[in-house]
């Protein structure tokens, strides 16, 4: 997420959600999961005049020597880590499983490219990807996840990464409809083109799934949830 805006975009409405609707909000994570939600990971508080920070990568797990250790080799420990919209635990089949939350309210917001350079960790980045694609059988070439959607990619990675250290974990895409910048735009100077209702989604979302390779049926996909909820 970029900066909150007052009444419109993905981070105002989750926190919105979260706030003021949060039963809603566990009602509809449940429902998709089959799970119950137990609670949701507050963020630290800034520091220093910085804003109150999201969860970054991998720290809202228990500290964990091996996983510390694996991890160090899998992901870059410089530049900036995936930061997550929201963190949280749900029970599910007597296992707790943390829930990684990703939100979007307008369609750019599924478009990112990798920005690292070879000095900044991007070789460990290709393994990490390559990784993953070979492990889930995808029929995609890690080009086609550093871009247009790496950051779709990369948290199926940080997904994967998780479950194979015994780390119960699901994925949480959150997709708003109806969002109204009130003739806002973007920093490209476009207009936001913000889906009314799911349908109006899923040509989108089924060109980030093809692009990536994913048909549905690997374990991990299995994993990743994507909810709709009106603003």
């Amino acid at each position: 997420m970029g900066k909150m805006g007052n009444g419109y975009g993905s981070e105002f409405h989750l926190l919105r959600y979260l706030g003021y609707h949060r039963h809603k909000l566990n009602e509809t994570v449940e429902k998709e999961t089959g799970g119950r939600v137990i609670e949701w990971l507050d963020f630290a508080f800034g520091r220093e005049g910085k804003p109150d920070r999201e969860w970054k990568g991998l720290d809202f797990l228990e500290p964990r020597s091996d996983i510390k250790t694996d991890w160090t080799r899998f992901w870059p420990q410089t530049g900036n880590p995936p930061n997550w919209d929201a963190v949280g635990r749900l029970e599910s089949n007597s296992k707790t499983e943390y829930l990684l939350v990703e939100a979007k309210a307008h369609v750019e917001e599924l478009q990112s490219a990798c920005s690292a350079s070879e000095s900044g960790g991007l070789g460990m980045i290709r393994r990490a990807l390559e990784t993953t694609i070979t492990a889930n059988g995808f029929a995609t070439d890690v080009e086609d996840w550093l871009n247009p959607y790496y950051q779709y990619a990369n948290r199926l990675a940080h997904l994967h990464f998780l479950l194979q250290h015994g780390v119960h974990a699901r994925l949480i895409f959150i997709y708003f409809c109806g969002d109204n910048w009130g003739g806002k735009i973007l920093t490209d100077g476009k207009q936001p083109n913000c889906p009314r209702n799911s349908e109006e989604w899923q040509p989108y979302l089924k060109e980030v799934y093809e692009r990536l390779g994913l048909n549905g049926q690997s374990n991990l996909e299995k994993r990743v949830h994507s909810l709709f909820l009106s603003v």
